[in-house]
């Protein structure tokens, strides 16, 4: 049996965060990293839109706020360190009605409130900004970037490799036993530590369980899939172009994003996903399929969002629905620019009463702490969830 100060589940961007955070607050400590794949943050650290966001959507005084401004900082400066491309593009949300436009002065006081820099376009203003774009009005906001977001993982690992970490693929677990330690049982056989960090992302109810405990919700998937523009298509927009969410729905919408290795990627949707990884529409979990379908809280969300499910339904089968969507603001994008691109898989965390927990959670034991949910921007967070994760260590260890 290896055994290890500290043992963090998951080889995504939080979990290597974590890991390095905890090698460099406790001195001398030994940690390994566990990941179930045979490369590192692969999923919804690899399948997203790679923007660095400012913090614009988010409830004052909640930990998304409190996590992504200070991560937009600290990723940023991450980057500048360790020669990662990044870019500092800003990004546009634009209204497209007076709807869009009374729903975005509600963003703009949470703007203020969470003390984010913004700037209103009027129309022509948005014209001369965008000119593919159209809207009412539009909300810029300049600290927002671009940056491909697996590279910073990669950094990571080096780091802790580097520190005398260790990083096991391949590593899939399967048990856990919570003594005077954890013992983690996996298929490259047994780990023991004094202290357990699960950032688990789409499989953190179940981690949860394995320790013995009842989660409150239940992770389902959400597909979002994406589409990217031709070659020749790539500069209709300059910089990453949001809608304005409606604040009833749990999703942001269809979005314009530049990317950091120069492609232009339209997405995404979310459509409830056959699988916990079903980046495919084909591919089917029976396991998942079962859990999800037996859930009281998947039939209470729909019932609560029952048109705008079937149009997302209606729109991932049918593309020209989709293109509607994204043509509100960019009319000259035609049907034949969808070109094919990764899906990711969004892991959102719904209540059995059908509410989706909307903030970062956290659930504790005596030698664990498991990330229960980290929503978008934990990309954009890792390293502030990091050291507030080391923060919880440190009273609990």
């Amino acid at each position: 049996m290896k055994n290890y100060d500290f043992i963090v589940i998951g080889g995504g961007i939080v979990g290597l965060a974590t890991a390095r955070q905890l090698q460099q607050q406790f001195h001398g400590a030994t940690v390994a990293v566990l990941e179930k794949e045979k490369e590192l943050a692969i999923h919804q650290t690899r399948h997203n839109s790679g923007i660095i966001h400012a913090g614009v959507y988010y409830a004052p005084g909640s930990l998304k706020a409190r996590f992504c401004r200070k991560g937009n900082l600290a990723i940023k400066q991450f980057c500048l360190e360790h020669d990662i491309p990044f870019r500092v593009t800003g990004k546009l949300l634009v209204a497209t009605d007076e709807q869009d436009a009374e729903r975005m002065e509600d963003l703009l006081e949470r703007c203020r409130l969470n003390e984010i820099e913004t700037e209103v376009f009027d129309q022509q203003q948005l014209q001369e900004f965008e000119p593919n774009v159209v809207g009412v009005a539009a909300t810029w906001v300049p600290s927002s970037g671009i940056v491909d977001f697996e590279q910073v993982a990669n950094k990571l690992a080096e780091q802790i490799i580097s520190a005398g970490g260790e990083i096991y693929t391949n590593c899939l677990v399967s048990g856990l036993k919570e003594t005077t330690g954890i013992e983690v049982t996996t298929s490259l056989g047994n780990f023991s530590g004094h202290f357990l960090v699960s950032c688990a992302g789409l499989h953190s109810d179940r981690i949860i369980q394995m320790l013995g405990q009842q989660p409150t919700f239940k992770i389902l998937p959400f597909r979002g899939e994406y589409f990217q523009l031709p070659a020749e298509k790539r500069q209709i927009v300059t910089h990453p172009i949001y809608p304005i969410p409606n604040p009833e729905l749990p999703f942001l919408g269809i979005h314009l994003t530049p990317m950091i290795d120069g492609s232009l990627t339209v997405g995404p949707n979310a459509t409830l996903a056959m699988s916990r990884e079903g980046y495919s529409r084909w591919k089917i979990s029976l396991r998942d399929l079962a859990e999800m379908l037996s859930y009281s809280g998947l039939y209470r969300l729909v019932m609560k969002y029952p048109l705008p499910t079937l149009i997302e339904l209606k729109n991932s089968l049918y593309r020209p629905g989709y293109l509607k969507q994204v043509n509100r603001y960019c009319p000259k994008i035609i049907l034949s620019d969808l070109l094919p691109y990764p899906a990711g898989v969004r892991a959102q965390a719904v209540k059995p009463d059908g509410t989706t927990l909307d903030d970062f959670l956290f659930v504790e034991s005596e030698r664990a702490l498991i990330v229960g949910n980290a929503p978008s921007p934990a990309a954009t967070s890792a390293m502030p969830i990091a050291q507030h994760i080391c923060e919880k260590v440190g009273r609990l260890y």
